[in-house]
């Protein structure tokens, strides 16, 4: 059973981003939130915290050497990655983080969000669905994109982070 999307920002998403941000992390935005409700909805459905048939871990789908190594390892976030495993007691290492962000909530929200941060490029605004999509894209690199379900994530999205 899916998790209401409102349920999700306010359980998951908005207490781990105040928390991220406490730590030294990137600031909270509705750009931001809106992004990673999108994400988690066209990743696992709000429902899967374990890929069906495949290896990605938590709501976001991150996969051990993709998005949890870079996260990890990339100049602009392995600061704030070890300091939110260490805020976890977790040990600092790309096995620990896979394992953690399967079941631990500030783990899972707080690596979608320093992936997003390591983006240079600005996060799009509410108005930008297309931009959404090609971000989500070069950051997730799904293996099976299905833009045809982005456009109903982003819309709900919205209805929890509006303009």
């Amino acid at each position: 059973m899916s998790i209401h999307p409102s349920d999700f920002a306010g359980n998951f998403i908005e207490p781990n981003l105040i928390r991220l941000e406490n730590l030294g992390g990137p600031l909270h935005s509705d750009d931001a939130a809106r992004m990673l409700l999108a994400i988690a909805y066209q990743e696992s459905g709000l429902e899967h915290r374990h890929q069906i048939g495949g290896p990605a871990h938590g709501f976001w789908q991150f996969e051990r050497l993709g998005g949890v190594a870079g996260v990890l390892q990339h100049p602009a976030t392995s600061a704030m990655a070890k300091a939110v495993l260490e805020s976890e007691l977790i040990p600092v290492s790309v096995d620990a983080a896979f394992a953690a962000i399967e079941f631990n909530n500030m783990v899972a929200v707080s690596w979608a969000r320093l992936l997003l941060y390591s983006d240079p490029l600005q996060l799009p605004t509410y108005r930008d669905q297309g931009i959404a999509w090609s971000y989500y894209q070069r950051n997730w690199r799904p293996g099976k994109p299905h833009p045809s379900r982005w456009a109903d994530a982003w819309k709900l999205a919205q209805s929890v982070y509006g303009a």
